[in-house]
């Protein structure tokens, strides 16, 4: 019994690397912030994830029967309609708004008190703009990140016929199913959170280097993800016509 949760837990771990999810995050990441922040978007993507893979799943399961195909098509087709957006969202970001993430520091004040700390942020100007004119005096409010939640739902729609067939083959019950999709979204929350802080590393080490290089990773995260996302929608039933 405890190899099989150790399983599920492994290979939800293992689930946070697919193509997908890794382009999801880096979108995500690209927004800046501390490391704790983007890990933290990774952990809220797997509960979304998880939230909904329960949902559905845990229905499939009580119901005995299997996601629809017809459905699973069109979930997947929206998860890449969604890595298009998220792509397309993070050129729009770099280029129209002159995005860059760079380290700096704000001096103790009722905003931000106590000893001066350095950090990454996400800095944008206006078209003409001088960065010298910006006295990058802001408050740092940490909103529960959403996006991250509605992009982990997302996935966790996509993926649900696939975990419902993975979880029949594995357990007796309706009841050990359930268990073993929760220990599976464990397994992808962690994995979410350790990805984050993965991707969130070489953008906090781009912004300390040159902001040309950190551009020049958003600009590959914004491609990629809209690559991906094309690549995903032109992949399924809707577009092959095999369906």
């Amino acid at each position: 019994m405890y190899e099989m949760w150790t399983l599920g837990f492994l290979i939800g771990l293992q689930h946070a690397l697919e193509a997908d999810h890794l382009m999801a995050m880096a979108t995500l990441a690209s927004g800046g912030g501390t490391l704790g922040a983007v890990a933290r978007r990774g952990i809220v993507w797997g509960i979304g994830h998880t939230a909904t893979l329960l949902a559905l799943g845990g229905t499939a399961l009580l119901l005995g029967e299997l996601v629809p195909q017809r459905l699973a098509t069109l979930l997947e087709f929206g998860v890449g309609a969604m890595l298009v957006l998220l792509g397309a969202d993070v050129l729009r970001r770099l280029w129209s708004q002159r995005v860059h993430v760079h380290p700096h520091t704000h001096a103790a004040n009722r905003l931000a008190p106590g000893a001066p700390h350095l950090h990454l942020h996400a800095h944008s100007h206006g078209h003409g703009a001088a960065h010298a004119d910006d006295p990058h005096l802001h408050p740092h409010p940490r909103p529960f990140p959403l996006r991250a939640l509605c992009v982990g739902m997302m996935h966790g729609m996509a993926g649900s016929a696939a975990i419902v067939v993975l979880t029949l083959h594995t357990v007796r019950s309706p009841a050990e199913g359930l268990l073993y999709i929760l220990v599976f979204g464990a397994g992808s929350i962690i994995g979410m959170g350790l990805l984050g802080t993965a991707i969130g590393l070489p953008l906090g080490w781009s912004a300390r280097a040159a902001a040309g290089v950190a551009r020049g990773l958003n600009a590959l995260v914004g491609c990629g993800s809209a690559g991906l996302g094309l690549w995903v929608m032109y992949s399924t039933e809707i577009f092959s016509g095999t369906g």
